[in-house]
């Protein structure tokens, strides 16, 4: 009878009627839920929505993409992917955008190219937890779980800031301009003088990554202005030829910075964009 007493005194958490129980079931559904289930937050306007992983994956628009030369990888890949107009509706061509990663990477976008249905055409691939994509480098993750890619990119000049992976959060803002003052021009300049055409290139390929005056949303590399200016320590032309090929002048294995090759950046936006750096050397502000 006590042996008895002790059985259930000791057991009483698995008697049918406890409370425990509920809680039980609830944490083993959540260990058996894949570890790289994740989710991505859109906020456009006054509308903020999450996706699931596993909602993208089935979203009536998902398609499987072949993507020659990605970007990140190197090769061609296949994923599952979701056009980005799909996930965007209701945007005008000229709103602004900014796609946020897990590693600080904040690439400014406007909505026209994401919503473009033909020529260079944007996509969101989802990892899919059952199938997960390769590491992008030895002890390093993969590009998931949200990953931005371009079909077709050499049709609208996408540049290797465009494709941003480890995506969090894609969210519509106000114009860098209006945010980031600091970066701006002289505001004498004419609006097509080639010093503002630098500084329009220059959000498309460097803010993503760069700050400039301590201005910008990017955590990855260093300021372009303070306490220097990449033109103040790079003579004649070494500036440009590392914005071609970093790896050609400074090369270690953690290195970031893509290459930028003439089908992506000609070599009179390249001359405007170094323009533009050379004419924000002398309007620097402390942040």
């Amino acid at each position: 009878m006590r042996a008895d007493f002790r059985y259930r005194r000791r057991h009483r958490h698995f008697e049918p009627g406890c409370p425990l129980k509920p809680i039980l079931a609830i944490l083993a559904l959540l260990l058996a839920l894949p570890a790289t289930a994740a989710q991505l937050t859109i906020e456009l306007d006054h509308t903020r929505k999450t996706w699931q992983t596993a909602d993208l994956l089935k979203h009536p628009d998902a398609q499987t993409v072949q993507i020659v030369d990605d970007v990140s990888y190197k090769r061609t890949m296949t994923y599952r992917a979701v056009p980005l107009a799909s996930l965007l509706q209701g945007l005008k061509p000229a709103n602004p955008l900014q796609a946020v990663a897990l590693d600080g990477f904040a690439a400014e976008l406007t909505a026209a190219p994401l919503l473009e249905k033909h020529g260079a055409r944007a996509w969101l691939a989802v990892e899919d937890p059952a199938q997960p994509w390769p590491a992008l480098a030895d002890g390093k993750p993969s590009a998931g779980p949200f990953y931005l890619v371009w079909t077709d990119p050499q049709a609208g000049h996408i540049s290797p800031e465009q494709w941003p992976f480890q995506v969090s959060a894609i969210k519509q803002l106000k114009t860098v301009a209006e945010r980031f003052p600091a970066l701006l021009p002289d505001p004498k300049l004419a609006a097509n003088d080639p010093v503002n055409q630098g500084f329009a290139l220059f959000q498309k390929n460097c803010l993503a990554c760069h700050r400039l005056n301590g201005a910008g949303d990017a955590q990855v590399g260093p300021d372009l202005n303070i306490p220097y200016n990449p033109t103040e320590y790079f003579s004649g032309d070494f500036l440009k030829r590392y914005i071609r090929d970093p790896q050609s002048l400074r090369h270690w294995p953690q290195a970031k910075m893509p290459a930028f090759a003439a089908s992506v950046l000609p070599d009179g936006e390249l001359d405007l964009l170094v323009g533009y750096l050379k004419h924000m050397a002398g309007r620097k502000q402390q942040p």
